[in-house]
């Protein structure tokens, strides 16, 4: 039996008995590792696919694709998978939805948020300490603490583009609130009318 090709395919040779049914097993068998192994999901993947070769190609019905890592583990790397849906923050009273929708989503280990918020009665968001606007879904309660620079309006007499938004791990201890809370410190004078929560940060 000779092999060709990059796989290292076997055909049968010249003096190969004519054993048809067995060569082209032989050949199915050695082509299927290299073929595209269409699932309908993550659980139908590791349904049917968990004793695979290490570097088996799967891709689901959404388009995600996936490259077996191991030979003896049922471990995948994710090669692209298609962004979640924009899921709700729940807001403390007082609080409500601004000119720019408010979501989240979570990629892995990657959390986007975006939109702005603003008071309910029209008053500025203004306090000499930490603000609490919200929560975010347990899900998305990373480990420690996350900070980043979050935009705010600039009405009015201050001059303060940003102020620090905070989301309080789960190892956090705060006055201002509990694991997974959205707090707002700025240090503008009169406070603000909005502010913009965009922002990522990582779960690890």
């Amino acid at each position: 039996m000779a092999t060709i090709g990059y796989a290292q395919l076997p055909v049968p040779a010249g003096g190969d008995s004519p054993t048809v049914p067995a060569d082209i097993a032989e050949l199915a068998e050695a082509v299927d590792p290299h073929l595209l192994q269409l699932v309908e999901d993550q659980a139908d993947r590791d349904n049917r696919l968990a004793d695979g070769p290490a570097q088996l190609l799967a891709i689901a019905a959404d388009g995600t694709t996936w490259l077996k890592a191991s030979a003896s583990e049922n471990t995948w790397i994710t090669l692209w998978e298609p962004l979640p849906d924009w899921r709700p923050i729940t807001l403390k009273s007082g609080f409500e939805t601004g000119d720019v929708g408010i979501g989240i989503r979570r990629r892995d280990l990657r959390v986007s948020m975006k939109g702005r918020i603003t008071r309910t009665d029209g008053a500025k968001i203004d306090a000499p300490n930490a603000v609490n606007l919200g929560s975010v879904p347990a899900d998305c309660t990373p480990d420690g603490l996350r900070t980043w620079a979050s935009a705010c309006s600039m009405a009015g007499p201050t001059i303060n583009a940003a102020g620090r938004l905070e989301v309080l791990g789960k190892n956090t201890s705060s006055s201002y609130g509990d694991p997974g809370d959205l707090l707002w410190w700025y240090q503008g004078e009169t406070g603000t009318p909005w502010v913009d929560i965009s922002g990522d940060y990582w779960m690890d």
